[in-house]
């Protein structure tokens, strides 16, 4: 990892190697924690984070459902976030807000512990690089949506993103694919997922996946240049047989899948829609596409 100068901890600029927690930290146990992946890229005006207030939304919509009461106001939280990016003097990178149960309980239950808040700041390329990437379909199934709150970013829900990456890691694929508990498709280790088929751009809709900041913004590109959009149950076989497939997330941003299970998606990876969809994403993050201007925060 590249270490940066600052990390925000609880309201004080403290340095990196500063930034640390007691052993007997509450969420370093039982993993109720909950956090965000934000970045912000490099613009003529200076850095610019992308959708910052939706993030922020969504990091008090996950506090709320993992019993999480953050002590700071979600404007405090942005202007912590900025000052971030600023004092660390990068002009792209990923940003790492981060709630959870401190010290001075332990148990299951955790009401009664602190909740502490840090945000993080690293360069970060590109997740999944800048290929399209071969893809396995997982053995182990997507988090049952009635056991927790799968649309919260909750720390503890990505062990079931850890088991299924390393595996079909260690088998010599690029990224896993997570099916739900209809059996259908439901999204990657840490990223979204989209199909085309017959011009249609179609992706798994909410109940069992997490609604990404990225999903949303491709899904609403895609809407304006007249690509309709479906929400919808997908099976393997929809994707076998689509003519374009791509992930997308904060991480991976948008990455073109060339195959899954080995099957080859399309004649070409990316294919002409998704390379569209790419450029004008591309386009948007780096302030080159005035159409979504107000998806971009620039910190000066």
């Amino acid at each position: 990892m590249n270490e940066t100068d600052y990390i925000w901890m609880d309201g004080n600029l403290v340095p990196w190697k500063d930034a640390t927690i007691h052993v007997l930290t509450h969420s370093l146990h039982y993993g109720m924690g909950i956090f965000e992946g934000i970045r912000y890229y490099e613009t003529e005006e200076g850095p610019a984070i992308f959708r910052l207030c939706d993030h922020t939304e969504r990091f008090f919509f996950g506090a709320r459902d993992a019993f999480l009461e953050i002590p700071f106001s979600k404007s405090e939280i942005n202007e912590a976030i900025k000052e971030v990016v600023r004092i660390n003097k990068l002009q792209s990178g990923y940003i790492r807000p981060l709630a959870y149960f401190g010290y001075g309980k332990m148990g299951l239950n955790p009401r009664g512990c602190p909740t502490n808040v840090s945000i993080s700041t690293w360069p970060w390329g590109s997740y999944l690089g800048d290929d399209a990437v071969k893809v396995k379909t997982s053995r182990f199934k997507r988090i049952h949506p009635d056991s927790t709150h799968v649309e919260a970013k909750i720390c503890g829900h990505y062990i079931n993103s850890i088991f299924a990456s390393v595996d079909v890691r260690d088998q010599g694929y690029h990224e896993a694919l997570l099916m739900d508990h209809y059996g259908c498709v439901g999204e990657g280790p840490g990223e979204n997922i989209f199909i085309i088929t017959d011009g249609t751009l179609i992706t798994p809709g909410p109940g069992s996946i997490l609604r990404g900041i990225t999903r949303r913004s491709i899904m609403t590109i895609a809407k304006d240049q007249g690509i309709p959009v479906e929400e919808r149950r997908i099976t393997l076989d929809d994707i076998h047989y689509s003519d374009e497939s791509f992930f997308t997330g904060t991480a991976a941003e948008v990455t073109p899948i060339y195959s899954v299970d080995d099957r080859k998606i399309g004649k070409a990876s990316p294919g002409p829609i998704t390379q569209k969809l790419q450029k004008i994403f591309e386009d948007t993050i780096h302030g080159r596409n005035e159409t979504y201007k107000d998806w971009l925060t620039v910190v000066i």
